[in-house]
């Protein structure tokens, strides 16, 4: 088996830093769950955050379509960058989608869709957010049921909206997020093996202004001013796995 995961910083595994730097994620946890379940698995992440829908369905695509050998699986995830900016072409965003997935179907890849965690309940705007990914995700699932493709829609997951699974910027999930999303792909692709894990101990915060100020001050601002400056967390970034990579070598 050769599994690949595209997308951005939600593939990437940003939130989930084990050593305080370098992304997991739950990609990463799907590739060990694979291994664990089938033996020598071969891995990819081409996935980088901050990328718009379009180079993901693009460039990442022709990335994963140029790998000798070709993958096997494929697990594919965008527009969550797309929703949080204003006049996104949201029709436009299912069209990519369409075509990049029958690309890769008719190269003989599986693919796996995926519709992100909702993370509007922390954000400015939410239910701007929430309704563009409503409407994405509707459509995600139509497109998934016209081309016979397993869809994971984490978006409706509502206990993964909770504030405990999520990481202080409020848009990335934290280790035990990605770990759930790991357990619910998984269970998509046939490995029974690993759990869902259990509902965490909601820790104590602080006070709530308290906590906007810090989140404004550490996350939001500086997200602001990279949009103002049309620059993207992930500018001047690679993809963390661009080639096969064993996934006994990763120690996960």
């Amino acid at each position: 088996m050769r599994y690949v995961a595209i997308g951005d910083s939600f593939t990437e595994g940003v939130g989930d830093e084990p050593d305080g730097v370098n992304p997991r994620g739950w990609a990463d946890l799907v590739a060990e769950g694979l291994a664990l379940e089938h033996g020598d698995v071969e891995y990819a992440n081409l996935a980088i955050r901050g990328r718009l829908l379009a180079p993901i369905a693009t460039e990442q695509v022709d990335a994963a379509l140029s790998m000798d050998p070709l993958p096997t699986l494929m697990t594919f995830n965008g527009g969550g960058n797309d929703m949080l900016r204003p006049g996104s072409d949201l029709p436009g965003l299912i069209a990519l989608t369409r075509t990049a997935v029958r690309r890769c179907r008719d190269a003989g890849i599986d693919v796996v869709l995926l519709a992100g965690a909702d993370p509007s309940a922390g954000l400015p705007f939410g239910s701007t957010i929430r309704n563009r990914g409503e409407f994405l995700t509707a459509e995600i699932a139509a497109l998934a049921a016209d081309e016979g493709l397993t869809l994971v829609d984490m978006f409706h997951d509502a206990e993964i909206r909770r504030p405990t699974y999520w990481s202080a910027d409020r848009l990335h999930l934290n280790a035990i997020g990605h770990q759930r999303v790991a357990a619910h792909v998984l269970r998509a692709v046939g490995v029974n093996t690993v759990q869902v894990p259990g509902r965490p101990t909601d820790t104590v915060g602080g006070v709530r202004i308290v906590e906007d100020l810090r989140f404004v001050g550490g996350h939001l601002t500086p997200w602001v001013i990279r949009r103002i400056r049309g620059r993207s967390s992930g500018d001047d970034r690679t993809a963390k796995h661009p080639t096969w990579v064993r996934v006994t070598d990763l120690h996960i």
